[in-house]
């Protein structure tokens, strides 16, 4: 029996988990404890730090894995290809999977590889942005979910929205960025070999300023058939640069009001929300989660899409708090696959942890609310 080591035992990794044991692969799975909702699923789990790579190698040394990935999980990348690497098994380089796990060196690796992005700089000691004009965005480097990033109007939200980002980030390093005005699409792929394989473009909903929390993710995009052949082969380009040549990868982009394509970021895994367990498979028939574990493994089969169906997401917050009575009624939509309520008590969201609950649908056209 094939054995793969999962990074991470959250709900983000519950479809993956299941996948595997539903492919008859023996599942470990290495997380704090604490919200392990994953351990009483998975064959094995091991309380251990997602980022404690050294110690997860040890164990998945004398496990004998024959696989190791997650998804939805940044903090999880650079460990899933420390791991890999030492034990010979198919992800990306370790050094690469650095650069693409901190928003500056991949900022960096962008500029080097003229891959279109806004303009950025590390918020140091002695800021100053004379660079730059207002709005600007701050952001922690190495983070996800919206965690820390803030909008800021001008030079007086400067220092407190840099404490707030460097307290969120792992390193205690935060970034400052143009803010790019437009409307937002994210793209999820799958690479073998160097060759990657767009599987679909989302179009996303978040909340105004200052924190641009997502809040519905709908496939297919809506954009221009030629707007979406530039996103294409901006994806392409970004992948190449940062060396992502094995495994799922999240890319996001702002599209201004002119049709500029500004790339955002990249993550080298699966995106979260349901984009990548749940969206493509409803939207595309492709069966992503079975991809990544196959490559995982060293395996692969190029992607074949055998539906073409729009499918999407709705989150609950206190923003969004006209789908209550959706999720509490969704047996009487047809289009509506699952729903959740997790939180009745709705709040005013910072970042994603913030949402009480959501619902899921596949249709013929898009499920408006």
């Amino acid at each position: 029996m094939k054995k793969i080591a999962i990074i991470g035992a959250s709900y983000l990794q519950l479809p993956l988990v299941k996948k595997a044991k539903e492919m008859g692969i023996e599942t470990h799975c290495f997380a704090w404890e604490k919200g392990a909702v994953c351990k009483d699923v998975a064959d094995f789990f091991y309380p251990i730090s997602i980022i404690d790579k050294e110690l997860i190698l040890k164990e998945c040394k004398k496990i004998n894995i024959n696989g190791i990935t997650s998804i939805a999980s940044d903090a999880a990348v650079s460990t899933i290809c420390y791991v890999a690497q030492e034990m010979g098994l198919s992800s990306n380089n370790y050094k690469d999977a650095l650069v693409v796990t901190n928003k500056y060196l991949m900022r960096k690796c962008f500029e080097e590889h003229k891959v279109n992005s806004p303009l950025f700089r590390i918020a140091e000691e002695n800021i100053a942005t004379d660079q730059f004009r207002y709005p600007l965005i701050i952001k922690p480097t190495d983070r996800s979910g919206s965690l820390g990033v803030m909008k800021i109007d001008n030079e007086n939200e400067l220092n407190e929205a840099v404490t707030r980002a460097k307290k969120e980030s792992f390193s205690k390093q935060a970034i400052i960025e143009e803010y790019i005005t437009g409307s937002e699409v994210s793209v999820e792929t799958i690479s073998w070999q160097g060759r990657h394989f767009i599987l679909a473009i989302t179009d996303k909903v978040t909340t105004e300023k200052p924190y641009f929390v997502e809040l519905e993710h709908h496939q297919p995009s809506k954009k221009s058939k030629y707007i979406l052949e530039k996103v294409k082969s901006e994806t392409s380009k970004a992948l190449s640069a940062l060396n992502i040549n094995y495994g799922a990868s999240h890319a996001e982009f702002k599209i201004t009001p002119e049709g500029e394509i500004f790339i955002i970021e990249v993550g080298a895994r699966m995106g979260g929300d349901f984009i990548g367990s749940d969206l493509v498979q409803l939207s595309t028939g492709y069966d992503f989660l079975k991809g990544v574990i196959e490559c995982s493994l060293g395996y692969f089969e190029e992607p074949v899409f055998k539906e073409k169906k729009y499918s999407g997401v709705y989150f609950l917050c206190e923003e969004t708090k006209r789908l209550l009575p959706i999720i509490q009624n969704s047996s009487n939509y047809k289009e509506i696959v699952s729903a959740k309520i997790t939180d009745l008590n709705l709040r005013t969201i910072q970042c994603s942890a913030d949402r009480s609950g959501y619902f899921l649908y596949q249709g013929e056209k898009r499920f408006e609310i």
